[in-house]
């Protein structure tokens, strides 16, 4: 995901676990600081969610919540971590979209089972993208971008992060849905990606609402539709996919909290008690707005069944495209 290092300035994540004011859960299989695994490394946006929800956690669990970056493999290194840890509490991880769209993309190879490998915990929040253009393409609405990308097949780029990112898939999401030949352009990470773009060397793509809103009211890129249910509050003259004409273009991120598959019900049911509860209301809840993100707080078995129908989804996008990992 987009670096947002930024997006953490001094010790305003410090000041949502003093109040947060939930109960302790006193976790009698923990030993010492409690693990939460982030497939990514410091600074990215899952790293910056994952550290806001160790502060939540922290008071809870009685014990010290440390971020533990394990970085690489398109998170499979990280996840795996937290696939064979110990049940008891003392290890969680905290994913991302790359965790439904892995099992697609990677099939077989995967190092573990995403749905009998984990415990899911807690959906915390949802990123919807939004699709920009360069300024200098012709296009003020989706309708018109669409016009213009079949009066003109094969002219327009797209960059994303990587193969197999949200970002791309919400581009093939989009060249199936509009039957329009457009081409994708991968990068290894998203700074490059977004750098290329306000130059206009690729000339759309999708993206974080956060990460270009201030390019959106400058008009270096303009705003055509953003893939969530609702418009985002940022941007509310910008329509959703759906109101623009193309509901299935549906990519939007979503981070969670996890633990290993043999994590007791008791502990699974606390932690997403506590989870939800201080994602759905307080400071933690306001933060997550601020930073552009829709708060949501699952229960278990809700994020459960997001999982195993975000797999289903993300699968036939990546079987649909021929879509195969970097090698």
């Amino acid at each position: 995901m987009h670096n947002r290092r930024s997006l953490i300035r001094g010790g305003a994540a410090l000041s949502l676990v003093a109040s947060l004011g939930v109960g302790r859960l006193a976790l009698a299989d923990t030993k010492a600081a409690v693990r939460l695994i982030v497939p990514y490394p410091p600074g990215a946006a899952t790293d910056t969610l994952g550290r806001l929800m160790a502060q939540a956690l922290e008071p809870a669990v009685a014990a010290p919540v440390i971020v533990d970056n394990r970085g690489g493999a398109g998170t499979q290194i990280g996840t795996r971590a937290v696939a064979t840890a110990a049940p008891d509490g003392g290890t969680l991880g905290f994913v991302d979209t790359a965790f439904v769209i892995n099992p697609g993309l990677f099939g077989s190879a995967l190092p573990y089972d995403t749905e009998k490998d984990f415990a899911p915990i807690s959906l915390m929040a949802s990123a919807p993208l939004v699709l920009i253009v360069h300024r200098t393409v012709p296009a003020a609405t989706l309708k018109e971008f669409v016009a213009l990308s079949k009066a003109k097949p094969g002219s327009f780029n797209y960059g994303s992060a990587g193969v197999g990112s949200a970002p791309h898939l919400a581009g093939e999401q989009l060249r199936a849905a509009a039957a329009i030949d457009i081409n994708h352009v991968p990068y290894r990470g998203g700074g490059t990606v977004l750098n290329d773009l306000l130059a206009g060397h690729v000339q759309f793509g999708f993206t974080t609402v956060p990460t270009m809103i201030d390019h959106i009211r400058a008009g270096t890129v303009r705003a055509l539709a953003v893939t969530a249910a609702q418009r985002a509050t940022q941007l509310p003259d910008t329509p959703t996919m759906q109101e623009a004409g193309l509901p299935s273009v549906d990519a939007t991120p979503i981070f969670g909290l996890i633990g290993p598959a043999k994590l007791t019900p008791d502990i699974v049911s606390r932690l997403s008690s506590t989870a939800a509860q201080a994602v759905r209301a307080g400071p933690l809840h306001q933060k997550l707005i601020e930073l552009g993100f829709v708060p949501v707080g699952s229960t278990a078995e809700e994020f459960r069944t997001r999982i195993r129908r975000e797999i289903e989804k993300w699968a036939a996008v990546v079987k649909a495209g021929n879509i195969k990992p970097n090698a």
